[in-house]
């Protein structure tokens, strides 16, 4: 009786996993406190040529453990983006970019809403202006946060640590998150805009000096503060242009 040859053994494919977390890159916690990344620490970033909405093109922006995702909703105009990363911060970041090549002065202006009410108070949505798409590269934001706050944050030069300026709501404003924000470049000057509650929007705070070349890269980020753990934000209304004064 003839019998079939047996197929041979497989070996099995280990399933993927997920990259190990540096310590220094954990949220800060009651026994643990983030730390800045070592120096010579760097990813490069994922870039995709995948046009969306308004945007010209998508980055993992120092390509977080786990890689991000955004979609866009031509009919509500909300764009949906996902992104782990342990902190848009120190020396270099961690985060979902949408992204356009520009040059001159630009306004950029959204709505901010974030899906889940019990994500990591530190995560943030960042209005951002980039030299480049490398992790470190010299920037210019406006980021509101989980819990609130919002801040005018630079990084004067590439691999520079970030400087800037915090808003926090108290009062009875404790637990206000903007409705809106926006960033303007006039020259070399920035400068961010709110809407608490849907009034005007109105400048908070005084401007900052730094000098791009040009091209640069403008767009709209989303960074969960988890370094291998991706959360949601929504930003809606989007105003793109290139000149100042768009999102008064």
């Amino acid at each position: 009786m003839l019998c079939a040859a047996p197929h041979p053994l497989r070996a099995q494919e280990p399933a993927a996993t997920v990259p190990a977390v540096p310590d220094w890159a954990q949220p800060g916690s009651p026994t643990h406190v983030q730390v800045p990344p070592p120096s010579d620490f760097h990813r490069p970033s994922t870039n995709f040529d995948k046009p969306i909405g308004v945007f010209q093109g998508q980055s993992d922006i120092g390509s977080a453990v786990v890689p991000g995702n955004a979609s866009y909703d031509s009919a509500t105009r909300q764009y949906t983006i996902d992104s782990a990363g342990y902190n848009i911060w120190y020396s270099r970041d961690e985060f979902r970019f949408l992204w356009k090549k520009m040059s001159g002065d630009v306004s950029l202006a959204v709505d901010v809403t974030f899906p889940d009410p019990k994500g990591y108070g530190d995560r943030k949505v960042v209005l951002v202006i980039r030299q480049n798409l490398e992790d470190d590269s010299k920037e210019a934001m406006i980021g509101e946060h989980g819990v609130g706050m919002i801040h005018l944050a630079w990084r004067p030069e590439k691999g520079a640590f970030l400087k800037d300026m915090q808003y926090r709501f108290g009062g009875t404003l404790a637990g206000v998150k903007a409705k809106r924000i926006g960033i303007e470049k006039h020259g070399d000057a920035f400068a961010i805009f709110v809407s608490l509650q849907g009034e005007p929007m109105h400048q908070l705070g005084p401007p900052i000096e730094l000098h791009f070349d040009q091209p640069f890269y403008v767009g709209v980020g989303f960074c969960s503060h988890l370094p291998a753990t991706s959360d949601t934000a929504v930003v809606s209304d989007v105003i793109l242009e290139n000149s100042a004064g768009k999102v008064r």
